[in-house]
């Protein structure tokens, strides 16, 4: 995920937290409905400006944007790593021959029979 995806995506919860329109938020910010709304969608990069005043009309400090969206980045990182099997518990072990009974000769196989026990 994109830094801007999750700084639009964040400005997108606070302003809906807050019950501010797009437009309202973007008299208040001084930028075009449009431009906003490209900046939630994650499509637009903001100037350091354009953050700022999107801060100021939201009355939300910037650290405490870098802060939510440090929270948000955060998240989507744990969400996505790989989970890893721990091996050390698992061994190998081979099978001994079985008898096959299910035909009316009684023969054993010979084939190599491996199971993972952990």
């Amino acid at each position: 995920m994109l830094l801007r995806q999750v700084i639009g995506n964040v400005f997108r919860r606070l302003r809906r937290e807050r019950g501010i329109t797009l437009r309202e938020l973007a008299e208040l910010a001084q930028v075009s409905v449009p431009y906003l709304s490209e900046i939630e969608r994650g499509r637009k990069e903001p100037s350091s400006e354009i953050l700022a005043a999107i801060c100021r009309a939201l009355d939300l400090d910037l650290s405490d944007l870098l802060a939510e969206v440090q929270f948000d980045l955060a998240t989507v990182v744990r969400s996505t790593l790989p989970v890893r099997l721990q091996t050390a518990a698992i061994r190998v072990e081979q099978s001994s021959p079985q008898r096959i009974t299910s035909s009316p000769q009684a023969y054993y196989s010979t084939a190599q029979a491996f199971a993972l026990v952990a």
